[in-house]
Protein backbone atom coordinates (compact mmCIF):
# COMPACT_ATOMS: atom_id res chain seq x y z
CA UNK A 1 0.00 0.00 0.00
CA UNK A 2 1.34 3.59 -1.15
CA UNK A 3 -0.60 5.51 0.99
CA UNK A 4 1.44 8.51 2.77
CA UNK A 5 1.30 8.85 6.28
CA UNK A 6 4.21 11.15 7.40
CA UNK A 7 5.24 14.23 7.60
CA UNK A 8 6.38 14.05 3.64
CA UNK A 9 4.66 15.64 2.09
CA UNK A 10 2.45 13.55 -1.08
CA UNK A 11 3.19 14.17 -4.43
CA UNK A 12 -0.90 13.38 -5.65
CA UNK A 13 -3.67 13.49 -3.38
CA UNK A 14 -6.73 11.24 -4.54
CA UNK A 15 -10.03 12.65 -4.03
CA UNK A 16 -12.86 9.74 -4.74
CA UNK A 17 -16.47 11.48 -4.48
CA UNK A 18 -19.04 8.71 -3.61
CA UNK A 19 -23.01 8.43 -2.97
CA UNK A 20 -24.17 4.82 -2.56
CA UNK A 21 -21.16 3.17 -4.20
CA UNK A 22 -20.91 0.18 -2.10
CA UNK A 23 -21.00 -2.12 -5.59
CA UNK A 24 -17.59 -0.50 -6.78
CA UNK A 25 -15.77 1.32 -4.32
CA UNK A 26 -14.04 -1.52 -2.89
CA UNK A 27 -12.16 -2.60 -6.16
CA UNK A 28 -12.10 0.99 -6.93
CA UNK A 29 -9.58 1.69 -3.66
CA UNK A 30 -7.98 -1.62 -3.76
CA UNK A 31 -6.58 -0.59 -6.84
CA UNK A 32 -5.76 2.67 -5.72
CA UNK A 33 -3.65 1.94 -2.46
CA UNK A 34 -1.78 -0.72 -4.44
CA UNK A 35 -0.95 1.89 -6.87
CA UNK A 36 3.37 2.07 -6.34
CA UNK A 37 6.24 4.63 -7.76
CA UNK A 38 4.55 8.04 -6.33
CA UNK A 39 3.47 9.44 -2.72
CA UNK A 40 -0.02 9.36 -2.49
CA UNK A 41 -2.53 9.77 -0.08
CA UNK A 42 -6.35 9.03 -0.46
CA UNK A 43 -9.40 10.88 0.32
CA UNK A 44 -13.07 9.06 -0.04
CA UNK A 45 -15.98 12.32 0.72
CA UNK A 46 -18.85 10.02 1.16
CA UNK A 47 -21.71 12.21 -0.21
CA UNK A 48 -24.42 10.89 2.69
CA UNK A 49 -24.87 7.70 1.22
CA UNK A 50 -27.19 5.49 2.34
CA UNK A 51 -25.53 2.23 1.71
CA UNK A 52 -22.04 0.38 2.97
CA UNK A 53 -20.41 2.82 1.46
CA UNK A 54 -18.54 4.76 4.00
CA UNK A 55 -18.03 1.58 5.70
CA UNK A 56 -16.51 -0.12 2.85
CA UNK A 57 -14.21 3.27 2.53
CA UNK A 58 -13.20 2.80 6.25
CA UNK A 59 -12.36 -0.57 5.87
CA UNK A 60 -9.11 0.42 3.62
CA UNK A 61 -6.06 1.74 6.32
CA UNK A 62 -5.08 5.19 5.53
CA UNK A 63 -7.71 5.98 3.26
CA UNK A 64 -9.36 9.10 5.38
CA UNK A 65 -12.84 9.33 4.99
CA UNK A 66 -14.70 12.67 5.49
CA UNK A 67 -18.37 13.70 4.78
CA UNK A 68 -18.85 16.85 2.73
CA UNK A 69 -21.26 18.80 4.93
CA UNK A 70 -25.00 19.37 3.60
CA UNK A 71 -25.59 20.97 -0.12
CA UNK A 72 -25.37 24.44 -0.39
CA UNK A 73 -27.68 26.05 -2.66
CA UNK A 74 -27.00 26.14 -6.26
CA UNK A 75 -24.35 23.46 -6.08
CA UNK A 76 -24.30 20.11 -7.61
CA UNK A 77 -24.28 16.94 -5.19
CA UNK A 78 -20.86 15.92 -6.86
CA UNK A 79 -18.95 19.75 -6.65
CA UNK A 80 -19.46 19.56 -3.25
CA UNK A 81 -18.13 16.86 -2.41
CA UNK A 82 -15.36 16.74 -4.40
CA UNK A 83 -14.39 20.53 -2.92
CA UNK A 84 -14.61 19.11 0.17
CA UNK A 85 -12.01 16.58 -0.76
CA UNK A 86 -9.76 19.30 -2.44
CA UNK A 87 -9.44 21.05 0.80
CA UNK A 88 -7.82 18.32 2.38
CA UNK A 89 -5.28 18.15 -0.15
CA UNK A 90 -1.72 18.28 0.54
CA UNK A 91 -0.01 17.15 -2.60
CA UNK A 92 1.33 18.81 -5.63
CA UNK A 93 -0.99 17.36 -7.63
CA UNK A 94 -4.83 16.11 -7.68
CA UNK A 95 -6.41 13.37 -9.03
CA UNK A 96 -10.08 13.32 -9.33
CA UNK A 97 -11.33 9.86 -9.52
CA UNK A 98 -14.71 8.37 -9.64
CA UNK A 99 -16.01 5.25 -7.26
CA UNK A 100 -16.80 2.80 -10.59
CA UNK A 101 -13.08 3.15 -11.83
CA UNK A 102 -10.56 0.66 -11.27
CA UNK A 103 -6.74 2.13 -11.82
CA UNK A 104 -3.81 -0.66 -13.37
CA UNK A 105 -0.99 -0.82 -11.74
CA UNK A 106 1.47 1.83 -11.91
CA UNK A 107 -0.49 4.04 -13.49
CA UNK A 108 -0.48 6.79 -11.40
CA UNK A 109 3.12 7.17 -11.50
CA UNK A 110 2.69 6.47 -15.51
CA UNK A 111 -0.01 9.33 -15.65
CA UNK A 112 2.14 12.06 -13.34
CA UNK A 113 5.49 11.63 -15.48
CA UNK A 114 3.16 11.61 -19.06
CA UNK A 115 1.58 15.11 -17.51
CA UNK A 116 5.43 16.42 -16.37
CA UNK A 117 6.64 15.06 -19.87
CA UNK A 118 3.69 16.90 -22.15
CA UNK A 119 3.93 20.09 -20.15
CA UNK A 120 0.13 19.57 -18.91
CA UNK A 121 -1.54 20.93 -16.25
CA UNK A 122 -4.33 18.90 -16.56
CA UNK A 123 -4.26 15.33 -17.51
CA UNK A 124 -7.54 13.67 -18.41
CA UNK A 125 -8.12 9.83 -19.68
CA UNK A 126 -11.36 8.16 -20.94
CA UNK A 127 -11.15 5.40 -19.66
CA UNK A 128 -11.53 1.71 -20.91
CA UNK A 129 -15.26 0.84 -20.62
CA UNK A 130 -16.86 -2.36 -19.27
CA UNK A 131 -20.35 -3.18 -21.15
CA UNK A 132 -21.86 -6.00 -19.64
CA UNK A 133 -25.56 -5.65 -20.01
CA UNK A 134 -27.10 -5.85 -23.54
CA UNK A 135 -28.14 -2.23 -23.84
CA UNK A 136 -24.32 -1.47 -22.40
CA UNK A 137 -23.25 -3.50 -24.98
CA UNK A 138 -25.84 -1.40 -27.44
CA UNK A 139 -25.69 2.35 -26.59
CA UNK A 140 -22.51 2.32 -24.84
CA UNK A 141 -19.91 2.22 -28.74
CA UNK A 142 -22.69 5.34 -29.87
CA UNK A 143 -22.22 7.25 -27.30
CA UNK A 144 -18.22 7.21 -27.16
CA UNK A 145 -17.71 7.64 -31.20
CA UNK A 146 -20.43 10.55 -30.69
CA UNK A 147 -18.26 12.49 -28.15
CA UNK A 148 -14.97 11.38 -30.38
CA UNK A 149 -16.78 13.11 -32.80
CA UNK A 150 -17.63 15.96 -30.74
CA UNK A 151 -14.60 16.26 -28.72
CA UNK A 152 -11.91 14.81 -30.76
CA UNK A 153 -8.59 14.17 -28.21
CA UNK A 154 -6.07 15.46 -30.45
CA UNK A 155 -8.14 18.80 -31.17
CA UNK A 156 -8.30 18.97 -26.78
CA UNK A 157 -4.91 18.59 -26.32
CA UNK A 158 -3.91 21.34 -29.15
CA UNK A 159 -3.19 24.79 -27.19
CA UNK A 160 -4.32 26.30 -30.80
CA UNK A 161 -8.02 24.36 -31.06
CA UNK A 162 -10.95 25.94 -28.85
CA UNK A 163 -12.17 22.93 -28.42
CA UNK A 164 -11.55 21.57 -24.35
CA UNK A 165 -12.55 18.41 -22.62
CA UNK A 166 -11.90 16.42 -19.62
CA UNK A 167 -12.99 12.98 -18.52
CA UNK A 168 -14.27 13.27 -14.64
CA UNK A 169 -14.08 9.82 -13.76
CA UNK A 170 -10.34 10.70 -14.32
CA UNK A 171 -8.44 14.40 -13.73
CA UNK A 172 -5.02 15.05 -12.89
CA UNK A 173 -4.46 18.58 -12.21
CA UNK A 174 -1.69 20.31 -10.70
CA UNK A 175 -3.17 21.57 -7.26
CA UNK A 176 -1.59 25.33 -8.43
CA UNK A 177 -3.97 25.27 -11.24
CA UNK A 178 -6.35 24.16 -9.61
CA UNK A 179 -6.37 26.89 -7.57
CA UNK A 180 -5.48 29.67 -9.93
CA UNK A 181 -9.00 28.41 -11.75
CA UNK A 182 -10.91 28.84 -8.53
CA UNK A 183 -11.87 25.25 -8.96
CA UNK A 184 -15.09 23.28 -8.05
CA UNK A 185 -16.24 26.09 -6.49
CA UNK A 186 -16.08 28.47 -9.61
CA UNK A 187 -18.58 26.11 -11.57
CA UNK A 188 -20.46 24.78 -8.81
CA UNK A 189 -23.47 24.21 -10.34
CA UNK A 190 -22.24 22.49 -13.46
CA UNK A 191 -23.42 18.77 -13.59
CA UNK A 192 -20.70 18.61 -16.94
CA UNK A 193 -18.37 19.68 -14.22
CA UNK A 194 -15.71 17.74 -16.37
CA UNK A 195 -16.00 19.87 -19.35
CA UNK A 196 -16.56 23.02 -17.43
CA UNK A 197 -12.92 22.33 -15.56
CA UNK A 198 -11.12 21.85 -18.56
CA UNK A 199 -12.57 24.80 -20.69
CA UNK A 200 -11.25 26.88 -17.61
CA UNK A 201 -7.98 25.12 -17.52
CA UNK A 202 -7.29 26.07 -21.29
CA UNK A 203 -8.90 29.68 -21.12
CA UNK A 204 -6.07 30.41 -18.32
CA UNK A 205 -3.53 29.37 -20.93
CA UNK A 206 -2.82 26.08 -19.45
CA UNK A 207 -2.11 23.19 -21.46
CA UNK A 208 -4.32 20.17 -21.17
CA UNK A 209 -3.81 16.63 -22.54
CA UNK A 210 -6.98 13.96 -23.00
CA UNK A 211 -6.54 10.70 -24.57
CA UNK A 212 -8.21 7.25 -24.31
CA UNK A 213 -6.47 5.46 -21.51
CA UNK A 214 -7.22 1.39 -21.64
CA UNK A 215 -3.69 1.21 -20.30
CA UNK A 216 -4.49 3.34 -17.83
CA UNK A 217 -7.91 2.97 -15.75
CA UNK A 218 -11.40 0.96 -16.93
CA UNK A 219 -14.79 1.74 -15.44
CA UNK A 220 -18.28 -0.18 -15.56
CA UNK A 221 -20.03 2.86 -15.34
CA UNK A 222 -24.01 1.70 -15.34
CA UNK A 223 -24.73 -1.10 -14.08
CA UNK A 224 -28.50 -1.54 -15.10
CA UNK A 225 -30.81 0.42 -17.98
CA UNK A 226 -31.75 2.54 -15.26
CA UNK A 227 -28.64 3.99 -14.30
CA UNK A 228 -27.73 4.26 -17.68
CA UNK A 229 -31.06 5.92 -18.81
CA UNK A 230 -30.80 8.19 -15.54
CA UNK A 231 -26.58 9.37 -16.10
CA UNK A 232 -26.88 9.62 -19.60
CA UNK A 233 -29.81 11.91 -20.02
CA UNK A 234 -27.67 14.06 -17.35
CA UNK A 235 -25.07 14.13 -19.59
CA UNK A 236 -26.13 14.06 -23.13
CA UNK A 237 -27.97 17.40 -23.38
CA UNK A 238 -24.93 19.26 -21.97
CA UNK A 239 -22.91 17.30 -23.79
CA UNK A 240 -23.87 17.54 -27.68
CA UNK A 241 -25.30 21.02 -29.26
CA UNK A 242 -28.81 20.78 -31.82
CA UNK A 243 -29.51 17.07 -29.63
CA UNK A 244 -32.69 16.71 -31.82
CA UNK A 245 -31.27 17.49 -35.10
CA UNK A 246 -28.12 14.93 -34.08
CA UNK A 247 -31.27 12.33 -33.27
CA UNK A 248 -32.92 12.61 -36.14
CA UNK A 249 -29.96 12.50 -38.58
CA UNK A 250 -28.69 9.47 -36.82
CA UNK A 251 -31.87 7.90 -36.54
CA UNK A 252 -32.21 8.29 -40.19
CA UNK A 253 -28.95 7.03 -40.66
CA UNK A 254 -29.33 3.87 -39.41
CA UNK A 255 -33.16 3.30 -41.05
CA UNK A 256 -30.98 3.91 -44.31
CA UNK A 257 -28.33 1.35 -43.09
CA UNK A 258 -31.07 -1.25 -42.49
CA UNK A 259 -32.50 -0.83 -45.52
CA UNK A 260 -29.97 -0.96 -47.52
CA UNK A 261 -28.18 -3.55 -45.85
CA UNK A 262 -27.65 -5.90 -49.08
CA UNK A 263 -25.51 -3.10 -50.96
CA UNK A 264 -23.21 -2.73 -47.70
CA UNK A 265 -22.01 0.58 -48.38
CA UNK A 266 -24.40 2.78 -46.13
CA UNK A 267 -24.29 -0.26 -43.39
CA UNK A 268 -20.58 -0.16 -43.45
CA UNK A 269 -20.09 4.06 -43.15
CA UNK A 270 -22.52 3.54 -39.92
CA UNK A 271 -20.22 0.78 -38.65
CA UNK A 272 -17.09 2.83 -39.23
CA UNK A 273 -18.89 5.74 -37.33
CA UNK A 274 -18.97 3.41 -34.20
CA UNK A 275 -15.83 1.85 -34.37
CA UNK A 276 -14.02 4.31 -33.54
CA UNK A 277 -15.33 4.31 -29.75
CA UNK A 278 -12.58 1.34 -29.06
CA UNK A 279 -14.93 -1.65 -28.38
CA UNK A 280 -14.41 -5.13 -30.08
CA UNK A 281 -15.41 -5.38 -33.66
CA UNK A 282 -18.53 -7.84 -32.08
CA UNK A 283 -19.90 -5.09 -29.71
CA UNK A 284 -19.41 -2.33 -32.43
CA UNK A 285 -21.71 -4.79 -34.66
CA UNK A 286 -24.47 -5.03 -32.07
CA UNK A 287 -24.42 -1.56 -31.39
CA UNK A 288 -24.31 -0.83 -35.20
CA UNK A 289 -27.72 -2.94 -34.89
CA UNK A 290 -29.15 -1.62 -32.15
CA UNK A 291 -27.71 1.33 -30.81
CA UNK A 292 -28.75 4.48 -32.67
CA UNK A 293 -32.57 4.35 -32.24
CA UNK A 294 -31.89 3.89 -28.95
CA UNK A 295 -29.18 6.48 -28.62
CA UNK A 296 -31.30 9.44 -29.90
CA UNK A 297 -34.59 8.58 -27.70
CA UNK A 298 -31.59 9.41 -25.02
CA UNK A 299 -30.85 12.60 -26.67
CA UNK A 300 -34.41 13.28 -27.02
CA UNK A 301 -35.33 12.21 -23.11
CA UNK A 302 -32.12 14.19 -22.13
CA UNK A 303 -33.55 17.92 -24.10
CA UNK A 304 -36.77 17.33 -22.67
CA UNK A 305 -35.57 16.99 -19.20
CA UNK A 306 -33.71 19.88 -19.17
CA UNK A 307 -36.64 21.78 -21.19
CA UNK A 308 -39.06 21.09 -17.83
CA UNK A 309 -36.33 21.13 -15.16
CA UNK A 310 -36.34 17.78 -13.91
CA UNK A 311 -33.01 16.23 -14.17
CA UNK A 312 -32.60 13.57 -11.94
CA UNK A 313 -29.21 12.50 -10.47
CA UNK A 314 -28.50 10.35 -7.59
CA UNK A 315 -31.30 11.34 -5.99
CA UNK A 316 -31.14 14.99 -6.07
CA UNK A 317 -33.55 16.83 -8.59
CA UNK A 318 -32.33 19.91 -10.37
CA UNK A 319 -33.52 22.39 -12.22
CA UNK A 320 -33.89 24.49 -15.93
CA UNK A 321 -32.70 27.86 -14.45
CA UNK A 322 -29.35 26.13 -13.87
CA UNK A 323 -28.52 25.17 -17.46
CA UNK A 324 -26.46 28.12 -18.34
CA UNK A 325 -23.94 27.26 -15.64
CA UNK A 326 -22.92 23.36 -16.97
CA UNK A 327 -21.04 24.30 -20.18
CA UNK A 328 -20.56 28.06 -21.59
CA UNK A 329 -22.74 28.88 -24.85
CA UNK A 330 -19.09 29.38 -26.72
CA UNK A 331 -17.87 26.03 -25.57
CA UNK A 332 -20.59 23.91 -27.04
CA UNK A 333 -20.43 25.89 -30.27
CA UNK A 334 -16.59 25.92 -30.19
CA UNK A 335 -16.60 22.38 -29.99
CA UNK A 336 -18.25 21.44 -32.88
CA UNK A 337 -16.65 19.44 -35.26
CA UNK A 338 -16.02 20.43 -38.78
Amino acid sequence: MNVELSATPSEVTIVVPARNEEACLGDCLASLVAQTGVRSEIVVVDDHSTDRTGEIARSFPGVRVISPGPLPEGWTGKNNAVIAGAKEVRGEWLLFTDADTVHLPGSLARALAEAKEHGAELLSYSPEQIAVTFWELAILPVVFAELARQYPPSKVSDPASPIAAANGQYILIRRETYEAVGGHAAIAASLLEDVALARAVKDSGRKIRFRYAADAVRTRMYRNFRQLREGWTKNLALLFPHTRRRAVILTAWWIAACLTAPFLLPAAALFLRIRRANFSFATTLLSAAFGPPAFAFLLWRSQRAYERGSVLWKGRMYGREERSAYIPERTVMEGRTS
